[in-house]
């Protein structure tokens, strides 16, 4: 396998140089993981789960969320999202069932994360793991492993690892589909990755760049990624940023929307992206500040409806790094934070 490395500007920062590399993290992990989504999806086909179960905090949850819109629309299976402090504080037992478990995480360290799973296969569950660290404990216990395999992350801020999960989300459904064209848009993520890198989003990173807090907008499959921008520019910019369905906003959060209000909008080329650009256009009327990630509109980032968000969540990220270093932030080292959190 070939790695490409794009240029980096001189003292880039870990952020930078770990979410440039993306592309290549998706690439190993392709490669090491090939064989296993083969068998997992011949094996879900046979005997079809129930119920898909995620279990995940921070990013990782993130990354669930679009593994869930991906799941229930290319598959029609529920998937609903594990409270982890059920069975780490409650102590409550998973009911039987059958139930395919997909955790994720960078470290596979967290107590309360792996109470669940641990609870989940006592269930009789199928525990797939995305996992970074293949010596963590999550990696032990998983019925089939599929390491991410981004390698070290030094800044706190995972990048790589997160695209690298949603990548093998993708994958996992493609296989399970056997859908020929998102196997097709998930081979060619490598590449499509590292042309996504190359677009900054310089509007986005002026609009901010004053800013105390912001709505960050997006639906169906962009809800995750959009989760994901708002956790970063929370971590890295100092920014209070919320997360909202473009349908959600339109409820209770939309009555503080006005004149000068920061939206960051993510909109796929598909029904649900135009939803986000027609809510991101009202909200410009009413003179709120929109920058909109538009699918449809740049040709780096069109493509298959379930690969636009890999890409314009790596877009957004060389948009973060620089929003950082401009409001005076070390995005490699935010403060509060460590690099692995262990829940219990």
């Amino acid at each position: 396998m070939h790695e490409t490395k794009s240029p980096e500007p001189a003292g880039a920062t870990l952020m930078f140089q770990e979410a440039a590399d993306a592309g290549n993290a998706v690439a190993r992990m392709l490669a090491a993981n090939a064989a296993t989504f083969a068998a997992l999806g011949a094996r879900l086909r046979a005997a079809p789960p129930a119920v898909v179960v995620t279990c995940a905090r921070g990013s990782s949850d993130h990354a669930a969320t679009f593994g869930k819109y991906l799941i229930e629309t290319y598959l029609g299976v529920p998937v609903a999202s594990a409270a982890p402090s059920v069975a780490s504080v409650y102590h409550a037992p998973a009911a039987a069932g059958r139930a395919l478990c997909i955790a994720i995480s960078q470290s596979g360290r967290s107590s309360d994360l792996l109470s669940t799973v641990a609870a989940q296969q006592a269930a009789g569950g199928h525990v797939v793991a995305l996992v970074n660290d293949v010596e963590s404990p999550l990696a032990q216990m998983a019925d089939t492993l599929v390491p991410l395999s981004a390698g070290v992350e030094r800044s706190v801020a995972a990048t790589k690892s997160y695209i690298a999960a949603l990548a093998a989300l993708a994958a996992l459904v493609a296989a399970w589909r056997e859908d020929a064209a998102l196997q097709d848009a998930v081979a060619r993520l490598p590449e499509t990755l590292a042309h996504a890198w190359t677009l900054d989003w310089p509007e986005a990173a002026a609009m901010l760049r004053p800013a105390t807090n912001l709505f960050v907008i997006g639906r169906g499959l962009g809800l995750g990624i959009a989760q994901e921008a708002a956790l970063k520019l929370k971590e890295t910019c100092g920014l209070h940023a919320e997360a909202f369905s473009a349908a959600e906003v339109r409820h209770g959060p939309m009555a503080i929307v006005g004149a000068g209000f920061p939206i960051l909008a993510f909109a796929t080329s598909d029904r649900a992206g135009d939803d986000v650009r027609a809510v991101a256009a009202e909200f410009a009327a009413r003179g709120a500040n929109v920058a909109l990630c538009d699918a449809a509109a740049v040709p780096a980032l069109h493509g298959h409806p379930a690969i636009e968000p890999i890409l314009m969540i790596q877009r957004c990220y060389r948009m973060v790094d620089a929003l950082a270093r401009a409001r005076g932030y070390d995005p490699d080292a935010p403060s509060h934070l460590s690099k692995v959190t262990i829940t219990l």
